[in-house]
């Protein structure tokens, strides 16, 4: 057996396949754009099967005749997407929902005032959000017809994207790994598989959802038609919780932020099972042996799809890259303030319907300061999650970031400066896939712990300091405070 590792990374604005060494250095990448289909405002969509066939053809791309070398594969995925397929076929009854989606946001609300949420944020950890999987599923039952038709059949399987991988790669294994599952509303933090319970409030047939296993060990095997030689499914893991272990953050309070489509942070809480007073999120983060770590979470919906706005739909950037010069070529964003409720308002404010808004403008206000104050938003929406962290008794004693947005210079240390914290970033920012690596090299006995793996392959770090004043961070912060009230 070799040791290799292939990590498929299914992202939402793109698809991945990396060849990492058991170092955890990435040897390998192949990439692949996602379409995105906006049918309506506030519907967000993905074709399964593009998924599916732009995945696989980047894990060729990768493996090329080198398959022999790879010890297991590890995937890890945006979490929240549901994909509705008929088991028998194995094709997608429907386009799959994307995590952004707001269109159940009615029903959400109606269960709301049905009084359902506290017992549905005791149980599962979340609030009643269009966010997440659950009520998707739902929406697809009641208006994809194919959907409605394979449910009543007896033929109809759901589940979240890695769930959807694994089932073309396997030849039809139906497994979510727990730190998926625990995103859909249906899966108690304390239980071992989907509530029985849970899913008749949402009106999910049990049989049509996976199987819910760890995140590591021997998951399922791809076969070898698509590789020329069967692998191990070693490792899965949804993709915010892959990079708090890739970040190395496996040790109770530890935190990290991820900035890319959206912005996440994730607290480790060891074994205790998390509530949140303050609107956070607990969520699984990993499990071996039917064990489970878990986490407290945030989540902002919008951070580099900012930025992607700023240039595909105003034109005001030609790259994302071009950001950090507007940024550094003024002094300070002239009080411009963007809140960037473009999918609405994840925590802690949870507001589904929010609409963004740009505020301060004035005749001085041109590129450089429209630009500045879109990176400046990552910190703000990251103060007011700090807030709600303290809040529940989780304070922030330094911050790990990773993702695309994080290898920008100038907002690393705006974080920093704004946090009033050290902020530390790996040298390799893309601990996402690291993390499923990380996964994969454990299920399949490379390492013992995640803890070892970890430790071996995450890398130097760089650290940004805190280096501004107590009077301009509060004025800065005011300003994002008046700005986000009108959201």
């Amino acid at each position: 057996m070799g040791a290799k590792i292939l990590v498929l990374d299914a992202g939402t604005t793109s698809t991945r396949a990396m060849i990492f060494d058991h170092e955890g250095r990435m040897e390998r990448v192949s990439q692949a754009d996602l379409t995105q289909h906006y049918p309506r405002p506030g519907w967000v969509e993905h074709d399964a099967a593009e998924i599916w066939s732009k995945t696989l053809q980047c894990m060729r791309d990768v493996a090329g005749d080198d398959a022999g070398d790879i010890a297991a594969i590890g995937i890890t995925n945006q979490r929240e997407t549901v994909v509705a397929w008929d088991r028998n076929s194995g094709e997608p009854l429907a386009r799959a929902i994307v995590w952004q989606d707001r269109r159940t946001a009615d029903f959400c609300r109606q269960l709301h005032e049905e009084g359902h949420e506290d017992i549905v944020h005791e149980r599962t950890g979340l609030l009643l959000d269009p966010y997440f999987s659950g009520t998707k599923m739902r929406w697809m039952l009641h208006h994809e017809e194919a959907v409605g038709a394979a449910a009543q059949s007896g033929t109809l399987a759901f589940g979240t994207v890695e769930s959807w991988l694994v089932f073309k790669l396997s030849g039809g294994h139906h497994i979510s790994d727990a730190s998926n599952a625990s995103r859909t509303l249906l899966l108690p933090l304390d239980g071992a598989q989907f509530d029985a319970g849970l899913c008749d409030l949402f009106g999910i047939a049990r049989h049509a959802l996976p199987e819910v296993v760890d995140t590591q060990g021997k998951l399922a095997t791809c076969e070898a038609d698509w590789l020329g030689t069967a692998i191990p499914i070693c490792g899965l893991v949804g993709d915010q919780q892959s990079a708090t272990i890739g970040q190395g953050c496996l040790a109770f309070g530890q935190t990290k932020a991820t900035y890319g489509t959206g912005a996440f942070v994730l607290t480790n809480k060891g074994r205790d099972v998390p509530h949140s007073n303050h609107r956070l999120l607990g969520t699984v983060l990993s499990q071996t042996d039917g064990n489970r770590t878990y986490a407290l979470e945030g989540s902002c919906f919008v951070a580099g799809s900012l930025i992607q706005y700023l240039r595909d739909q105003l034109g005001l950037i030609k790259s994302a890259a071009e950001t950090e010069e507007l940024a550094r070529s003024i002094g300070d964003s002239g009080e411009v303030v963007i809140v960037p409720a473009l999918a609405g308002l994840g925590a802690p404010h949870w507001k589904p319907d929010a609409r963004g808004v740009i505020s301060g403008l004035s005749f001085a206000s041109g590129r450089a300061q429209i630009a500045r104050a879109a990176l400046e938003a990552m910190a703000h929406q990251t103060c007011d999650l700090a807030s709600a962290f303290t809040g529940d008794d989780a304070p922030w004693t330094s911050l790990r970031i990773d993702g695309g947005m994080s290898a920008n210079d100038w907002m690393a240390q705006d974080l920093a400066d704004i946090l009033d914290l050290e902020v530390e970033r790996p040298e390799f920012v893309e601990t996402t896939a690291l993390g499923a690596a990380i996964c994969a090299s454990v299920g399949a006995g490379l390492y013992a712990t995640l803890e070892e793996a970890a430790e071996a392959m995450r890398g130097a770090t760089q650290i940004f300091i805190p280096n501004i004043s107590a009077e301009t961070r509060e004025a800065r912060l005011t300003r994002y405070f008046k700005a986000l009230s009108v959201a």
